[in-house]
């Protein structure tokens, strides 16, 4: 037997020489030995299970590459069970208000006419035999049994009446019911008909770049490092590490806070709060604590003034506001400025962001609603202060900038593709920008990153964080301890950013 490892070229060569013998022995007369026939056998053997493995091979072909697209409804499903009730309840309503019911009082009308008519007609009698002295029991007789049917008609009607009455009582409460439940099922339908937009968009656009890089030349696999980042990517969020409700209870939920990352010396664990307590979106002073504890324990509080009033010129708007270098960061007051509050002089500068929109133009936004005068957003990294905004001439795309936080100028500009009001919240570390988008009302998740070395933005990131309540109005990222605060609905968390 021939072992799986012996080339079957060698053994055919060996074969086919072993042919040419006995051939030769034949031509001379010798007899034919049946060691040829042996040989002839393996040959036919040898060659036809080369050829089925050749048939194999040619059989077998590389799978192609597909872009494929799983669909997962985490959402609310359709309330079919509120649908099926409010449709069972108008078909009963159809088959409940016929034209019998109608008729049937309507010939109930006519009986009493009738009847009243005729008990006039034998009145008159009576009275005219009344008046000669003719009248007999049988004229008071039939009298008596006219108004007895006429009673009998009165009884029915107040009875139809009644039932009537009761049974309008039940439809109109019934109606009410269904009125709510359809409310219901057309708000929810159109909430989702929004998020399924969204959906199909971001699928669509997956599709689109799953294409494209199936068709793309693949380049060798580099990972150049984010940013300026030495500790790499953005790979996880954890926490919450830590979470209240400001000393202010719920009645506030918009604002902002967290930790100056770069300190004035002996003010490394100071906290800082900003409560717009005006219309969810002015305000006009700082609230420090000496430290978390203090925070905790709402105790060691200090003031600090920024303007007048919550209407002043330069007063605060909107929670997109950091504290960086002993400096307060934030929108100026109805205005596309940014302004510079020095929180040891307490005096105001302010620069205009070139074209930037403002007012509530171009807020964060989730499937449902907009977060209220988030257009122009602070934000710090290891660099130092950032602002994310957008303009009309970008149609909404993100625009990012690096500002000198001294003489508050702007030194690099950059655009990208993503639209700001699909996005939640962003943020910048390593000199990445990362950008969230709602998941429900227990998570959001960072998706988003645009790396301002190399120019790379990519949208597959998925990173998701629990929060404690529905909206993020303030998310920010501070390098000295690589946390990020965040305002949660007037609840305060923070969470611990993991790189590698």
């Amino acid at each position: 037997m021939v072992p799986p490892s012996f080339p079957v070229l060698a053994v055919k060569a060996l074969l086919l020489s072993q042919i040419r013998i006995n051939m030769i022995t034949l031509r001379m007369g010798l007899p034919f030995t049946s060691t040829t026939l042996l040989l002839l056998l393996l040959i036919l053997g040898l060659s036809k299970g080369q050829m089925e493995e050749e048939e194999k091979l040619k059989d077998v072909t590389p799978p192609l590459k597909r872009c494929i697209c799983e669909l997962q409804n985490l959402g609310a499903t359709f309330p079919w069970q509120e649908f099926q009730t409010a449709r069972s309840f108008s078909s009963n309503c159809t088959q409940t208000l016929t034209k019998q019911e109608f008729i049937k009082v309507d010939s109930l009308l006519g009986s009493l006419y009738y009847r009243l008519q005729n008990l006039e007609k034998d009145v008159k009698n009576f009275e005219a035999e009344f008046d000669t002295g003719l009248y007999s029991v049988i004229s008071l007789r039939i009298i008596e049994i006219e108004l007895t049917e006429i009673l009998n008609l009165l009884l029915k009607l107040n009875q139809t009446s009644h039932n009537k009455k009761a049974f309008q009582d039940n439809l109109a409460a019934q109606m009410q019911t269904m009125a709510d439940k359809i409310k219901a099922i057309e708000q929810f339908d159109r909430m989702h008909v929004v998020k399924r937009q969204q959906e199909s968009k971001r699928l669509k656009r997956s599709l689109n770049e799953c294409e494209a890089e199936l068709k793309a030349t693949p380049a060798p696999v580099t990972t150049p490092v984010p940013g300026n980042c030495p500790f790499g990517r953005l790979l996880n969020i954890t926490g919450p590490n830590s979470f209240m409700v400001t000393q202010y209870s719920t009645s506030y939920p918009y604002g902002a806070w967290g930790m100056d990352p770069k300190p004035a010396p002996g003010k490394e664990d100071r906290h800082w709060l900003v409560v717009l307590t005006s219309s969810n979106v002015y305000g006009n002073y700082i609230r420090m604590y000496n430290s978390h504890s203090d925070l905790v324990a709402a105790k060691q509080v200090e003031d600090i003034t920024v303007t007048s009033s919550t209407t002043a010129t330069n007063s605060i708007m909107g929670p997109g506001s950091v504290i960086y270098n002993n400096a307060y960061y934030y929108n100026c007051y109805y205005s596309s400025h940014v302004c510079r509050f020095d929180l040891t002089y307490k005096n105001i500068s302010t620069m205009e962001l070139p074209g930037a929109g403002s007012n509530n133009k171009f807020p964060y936004c989730q499937p449902s609603s907009c977060f209220l005068y988030t257009d122009i957003d602070l934000t710090t990294d290891e660099s130092g202060l950032w602002v994310i905004y957008t303009s009309q001439a970008k149609f909404g795309n993100i625009i990012l900038s690096r500002l000198d936080a001294g003489n508050l100028t702007l030194l690099q500009t950059w655009y990208t593709s993503l639209q700001k009001k699909i996005i939640t919240n962003a943020f910048m570390a390593c000199g990445v920008l990362y950008a969230t988008r709602f998941i429900d009302s227990s998570y959001d998740e960072v998706f988003y990153s645009f790396d301002t070395i190399t120019g790379v933005e990519r949208s597959t990131l998925a990173i998701p964080f629990k929060k404690i309540s529905t909206n993020i109005q303030h998310l920010n990222y501070n390098p000295r301890n690589r946390m990020l605060y965040v305002y949660n609905d007037a609840y305060i968390l923070s969470y611990q950013a993991v790189f590698g």
